[in-house]
């Protein structure tokens, strides 16, 4: 029972604070200097010509740094393309180049290896004819 009685007296309380809200108000609105008609149409075509004048700036220049953005890139993109066919033509060249080397030194390689062989045979060719003729002048 007791929470009805502070229910009904925070309820009167609040409608009391809500009329003294409004009566507040209304006397703060009676307070505010109001502008003329003349005053208000002319601040209002001054705020709308601000906004258009900006919208017309704002536009150009989004017009201007877009056909910018446009043609910077495509010549960016043009640059980088023959640039990078450039590196690749040079890195192309550079490879054959360096399996020239390797396959000439590989050939080098081969050469030497098959000389030392023939060297080699060559001695043994030789040893073995020494020791043929020195065989046959022993048994002379």
């Amino acid at each position: 029972m007791a929470k009805e009685v502070n229910k009904d007296k925070k309820s009167k309380s609040e409608k009391k604070e809500n009329k003294n809200f409004f009566k507040e108000f209304k006397a703060e609105l009676k307070r505010v200097s109001w502008p003329t008609f003349k005053q208000l149409v002319n601040n209002t075509v001054a705020v709308l010509a601000i906004v258009i004048l900006l919208a017309v700036i704002v536009f150009v220049l989004d017009v201007i740094f877009e056909n910018a953005n446009k043609f910077g890139v495509e010549r960016l993109k043009s640059l980088v393309t023959s640039s990078s066919n450039e590196t690749v033509d040079n890195n192309n060249e550079a490879e054959q180049a360096e399996n020239n080397e390797n396959q000439d030194n590989a050939n080098t390689v081969d050469e030497n290896e098959n000389s030392t062989n023939t060297v080699e045979n060559a001695n043994t060719t030789n040893t073995t004819d020494e020791t043929d003729s020195n065989n046959s002048v022993e048994n002379n």
